[in-house]
């Protein structure tokens, strides 16, 4: 294998470095930061972000910057100085426009602005060979211009762009674009491999995983008891995520509450749905929405769950999802109950209790709220471990060997 770390990486994300929420590209932006230059493009702030978002504290941060057009760079102090953040300018609010001339136009001003920046870090940087990623952000640059010629252009797809009506509506077309024109395509599932095969077939999985080491502190770190669980004397059954209205399966964890009356649902992640208090659910006496909390405090919390859940609906979105929260809760040692909802959460049905339907996911919350063997727990930390950013940057590297100048192949066969 060639020599990898003589390339640096430019990433554009669709979440930004600062952001509320863990995701796939933040994850590998960390890792290949041991070992390579990192150029993190956020997802450009529109003005519609700038004049209405005012107590959102990442966008005062850069608000200056922002205001004079400028392109603006950060370091991030837990990370070494290989890691680089990096703001375009203002963007213009284009989503609401239909498909067509009038969305065309305002699309090619707002990737002009990111060209510009793309270019400005190459030269700032003295970039001479580097990867350039699209991690699930076609609605800027789907088509790299002439002049930038990276090693290898990648675009990666971490979830169903189809399944969300906003992102949906340019988005299914421009994602299409991105990858027939790019020279491999990442999938984060079986289920994406398959709907994003009949574009390319320069197509890998490169599923998520875990920061293994931070969930670990749930098992090794004597944390005190999180205030919100101080009063609770029963089992905690622990739900950590997004909680949407088309992954979540409200009405299972209704009767998860139901069931277990004695025990206590917490719920911790961004709320961004209704469904939840149509059906009750929030008026329940055994049930605690306890809203986001930052990763590194997540651990704590882990620690004193009795069992962990991931009540995932059956749905065309959750078809394509590997977890990210499958690897952190196997990490803690947690026992985890799970809907049978795609083919990647399947393969892990000899480290969990994996549920057809919703009365077996009822029946094993039983079951895992009291499976604490020492050997069991030991069994789910090793299953955790195989799944580390670590072991996924290093297989990214030996997919790109193939592709590369002077690797194996670099044939890129669109169809």
């Amino acid at each position: 294998m060639q020599d990898l770390k003589k390339y640096d990486v430019i990433m554009m994300a669709i979440f930004r470095w600062d952001g509320p929420y863990s995701s796939t590209s933040i994850s590998l932006a960390k890792e290949f930061a041991k070992s390579n230059r990192i150029f993190y493009i956020n997802h450009p702030y529109s003005w519609k972000d700038y004049l209405n978002l005012p107590n959102d504290p990442s966008l005062n941060n850069r608000k200056s910057a922002l205001k004079k057009g400028e392109v603006s760079y950060e370091k991030d102090e837990k990370l070494s100085d290989n890691f680089t953040s990096v703001t375009a300018p203002l963007t213009i609010p284009i989503n609401q426009f239909p498909k067509g001339g009038l969305y065309n136009r305002f699309a090619a001003h707002n990737n002009k602005k990111v060209v510009e920046t793309i270019r400005k870090v190459i030269k700032d940087f003295d970039i001479k060979n580097y990867v350039f990623i699209n991690c699930f952000d076609p609605f800027y640059v789907p088509v790299l211009p002439a002049d930038l010629k990276p090693a290898i252009n990648i675009y990666q797809c971490v979830d169903d762009i189809s399944q969300s009506d906003y992102i949906a509506k340019h988005g299914m077309y421009l994602e299409d674009m991105a990858i027939k024109k790019a020279d491999l395509t990442l999938t984060t599932s079986s289920e994406l491999y398959r709907l994003k095969s009949k574009f390319t077939n320069s197509i890998h999985i490169l599923n998520n995983a875990a920061d293994i080491s931070g969930f670990q502190r749930a098992l090794n770190v004597d944390y005190a008891r999180p205030a919100e669980l101080q009063d609770i004397t029963g089992k905690i059954i622990g739900y950590i995520g997004n909680l949407d209205e088309i992954r979540v399966n409200y009405p299972l964890l209704k009767k998860v509450a139901e069931t277990y009356p004695d025990d206590t649902l917490i719920l911790i992640g961004p709320i961004n749905n209704t469904i939840y208090k149509e059906i009750g659910l929030d008026k329940m006496p055994n049930v605690r929405f306890l809203g986001k909390r930052n990763i590194d405090d997540l651990p704590a919390y882990l620690k004193y769950f009795d069992c962990a859940m991931i009540p995932f609906a059956y749905n065309q979105l959750t078809r394509s999802i590997y977890p990210l929260k499958i690897n952190e809760y196997l990490a803690a040692g947690k026992a985890v109950v799970s809907s049978a909802f795609s083919e990647d959460i399947k393969s892990f049905k000899d480290s969990i209790f994996l549920s057809e339907s919703e009365s077996d996911f009822v029946k094993n919350i039983g079951k895992a709220v009291v499976s604490t063997n020492k050997e069991t727990i030991a069994e789910r930390v090793k299953v955790a471990a195989t799944n580390t950013w670590e072991n996924r940057v290093k297989t990214f590297w030996e997919i790109l060997n193939e592709y590369l100048p002077n690797g194996n192949s670099k044939t890129t066969k669109q169809l």
